[in-house]
């Protein structure tokens, strides 16, 4: 039986290997608009892993589109550099497309000299709090030309397609949006009116680039934006998208604004698939479904089910370029996958960083941390079975050194575990398994539940050994901690402890957070019982609703400084934020814990003190670095590294990337 993701398929006249297609990010790599040796490195890798197509972008139309961190597109000076990306992909075994978009009201100032962003409608962007300036009719004709003027320089740098972005909130979007068109002209008003600027870009590019160069449009199945469009209307532009002569559509969900979770690890695989699956029975052009779709299988299910005809996997082949190549040679169980952290892709860019990713330290490096093998071998011994130490052993075993990885308890991936117990955040143990996998793959040696000390190391007599430790739970010094139903965050995710109906939970960043929307969801509806409640028609909607976010414990949150889940990335903390609220979950700011009673925690907000009734009170004041080895290693003048918690508290990204560097420069 054939695999449909490796089936070929025709856009246009253009034959693609392969139903796997890599969808524009923004890297943030290029410099003052220009392709960079960076930009061609990483799409190269992704290019041999064996991926059919990939979408770079997105590419700049005129000066107001986009930032410097875009690859440019408005000037003839770079198509130089467009055909060293396009030739770069194509020499190594994928179709090459450039996505082309303007930003409209969701770029700043800041990025544009201090000129005013520009809009259909003068309507403030919630993302940048600035309000654009209203496009006149005669500019309108000059940013579609742009377009055009944009995709055929895509087309002579050698890009196989052209893709436009008509989604995710951009200039097109916004004009196709009643929330952002307030335009009485004939580009405002009726769907007809709001569709005409995409419409006419559209066939501006047919214009220039001729009938036979496959265009592609990268659009939202549902904007998720109260009062703005959704699944029937975006059905409508589809249509009229296909009728106009596009190729083919990619389906995107949600503007930038959007309160429905897109990217992050408790957006389950695959959802937003269904809407992909209505704009294809409305087309008769290949239709590509996006999101959180980081495994084989996932694509296989969507296309068989006849959901989709391709599937976009664009954080999927940055966590593992060879993906593709996985699949086709049987070795699917080797897969890296994307877990959703949204670490190293979303929450670099807000901080002006180029790409990174968690699960693959070589992602945005590609062309400078390639592993030499070492002319003098020498004995490593991994201490430490977490992310950092799998990290550090596979790295070390990469650059051919003799590696023994040690854990003290029965199972690989240390704080994986636990990260990974909070509800939605189940992909963290899928990168405890994906690196358990490599560890086995390489054959590196490994013990278990062995606890290293004196004996252990002078018999195994390591040249070189790294310490990857990890933390400990942090116990704030609050009298009453040696009370029966105190217990530590930790061993309340690793369900190592029962707690009460009341629960106090003294610290509210990422574990505090964490802990309490765990405890919150005891006693709520699964997805299972969900579904056959619905689709038997057992209870009401509404009451439903209730029952899958309410459940029966009273879970409040205290946290000594102002803000909840500080050490949250960006890209997740207002989600986990958001659920808080919805399920119910209470929290006091600014609010410190004096001590522990028999029946509550003594807290004092401002003058003021008070009591707090509580079942069970649940500490969650963070974790201290755990390294017992490190001076017995510096007695024996061993040389040695310290790495991810061992060495300071931080991020499962700093861990594995930590891991990585101690061992490739070993």
């Amino acid at each position: 039986m054939k695999d449909p993701v490796l089936e070929p398929i025709k856009i246009n006249s253009l034959e693609v290997k392969n139903r796997i297609y890599m969808p524009a990010m923004h890297l943030g790599m290029a410099v003052d608009n220009e392709v960079t040796d960076q930009i061609v490195d990483f799409y190269i890798e992704r290019a041999s892993g064996g991926a059919g197509m990939i979408c770079v972008g997105y590419v700049t139309v005129d000066e107001l589109s986009g930032t410097l961190q875009n690859i440019g597109g408005h000037k003839d000076e770079f198509i130089p550099g467009l055909a060293r990306l396009a030739k770069g992909i194509k020499d190594n075994g994928a179709r090459a497309a450039a996505q082309l978009n303007h930003a409209g009201r969701y770029n700043h100032s800041f990025f544009l000299g201090g000129k005013q962003p520009v809009a259909p409608s003068p309507i403030a962007s919630r993302m940048t709090r600035e309000t654009p300036r209203e496009l006149t009719r005669a500019e309108i004709g000059e940013v579609i030309d742009a377009f055009a003027q944009t995709a055929l320089r895509v087309k002579k740098a050698g890009f196989d397609a052209v893709e436009v972005l008509s989604g995710t909130g951009y200039l097109i979007s916004q004009f196709l949006s009643p929330l952002t068109n307030h335009r009485d002209d004939e580009y405002g008003g009726s769907l007809e009116n709001r569709m005409r600027f995409g419409l006419e870009i559209m066939q501006a590019i047919q214009r220039l680039v001729g009938p036979d160069f496959p265009l592609i449009v990268r659009m939202n199945g549902n904007d998720f934006m109260p009062g703005g469009q959704g699944r029937l209307e975006l059905q409508e532009y589809a249509k009229a998208l296909v009728a106009s002569g596009v190729d083919a559509l990619c389906i995107n969900v949600g503007w930038h604004e959007a309160r429905v979770p897109q990217i992050v690890s408790f957006v389950p695989r695959g959802v937003f698939a269904y809407l992909a699956r209505g704009i294809k029975e409305q087309v008769n052009v290949p239709v590509i479904a996006s999101h959180r779709i980081n495994d084989p299988s996932v694509a296989r299910q969507l296309i068989s089910d006849g959901m989709c005809d391709m599937v976009a996997m664009g954080r999927s082949l940055i966590a593992d370029p060879y993906l593709p190549e996985k699949v086709k040679n049987g070795k699917e169980d080797e897969i890296i996958h994307c877990i959703a952290c949204a670490q190293g892709c979303f929450d670099h860019l807000f901080e002006l960083k180029p790409v990174e990713c968690l699960c693959n330290p070589r992602a945005g490096h590609e062309g400078e941390l390639d592993i030499q093998k070492t002319q003098q071998p020498k004995k490593v011994m991994v201490v430490g079975g977490g992310p950092a130490g799998m990290s550090a052993a596979l790295a070390a075993h990469e650059r051919g050194h003799a590696v023994t990885l040690y854990e003290k308890t029965d199972r690989l991936g240390g704080q994986l575990h636990l990260a990974s117990a909070p509800p939605g955040r189940e992909e963290f143990l899928e990168l405890a398994k994906d690196l358990q996998k490599q560890v086995a793959v390489k054959g590196i040696r490994t013990v278990l539940n062995q606890t290293v000390d004196a004996r252990v190391i002078e018999k195994e007599s390591p040249d070189v050994v790294i310490l990857a430790t990890g933390a400990q739970p942090l116990t704030p010094p609050i009298p009453g901690l040696d009370r029966p139903h105190v217990v530590q965050a930790w061993d309340v995710l690793l369900n190592k402890v029962i707690t009460g109906r009341k629960v106090v939970i003294i610290g509210a960043g990422a574990v505090g957070v964490e802990t309490a929307l765990f405890l919150a969801e005891k006693g709520t509806l699964s997805g299972d019982d969900l579904k056959f409640l619905l689709v038997n028609k057992a209870e009401d909607p509404g009451v439903l609703f209730e029952l899958a976010s309410h459940g029966t414990k009273d879970v409040l949150l205290i946290e000594m400084i102002d803000k909840l889940g500080k050490d949250i990335g960006r890209s997740t903390r207002w989600g986990m934020l958001q659920d808080l609220t919805r399920f119910g979950v209470k929290a006091e700011v600014e609010t410190r814990a004096l001590e522990i009673t028999d029946t509550g925690v003594k807290v004092q907000r401002g003058d003021k003190v008070e009591e707090i009734a509580a079942d069970t009170v649940v500490i969650a004041a963070g974790a201290k670095s755990f390294n017992p080895l490190k001076e017995l290693i510096e007695k024996k003048k061993i040389p040695h590294e310290v790495v991810g918690d061992a060495a300071s508290v931080a991020t499962a990204f700093d861990a594995v990337h930590q891991g990585f560097a101690a061992g490739r420069t070993i």
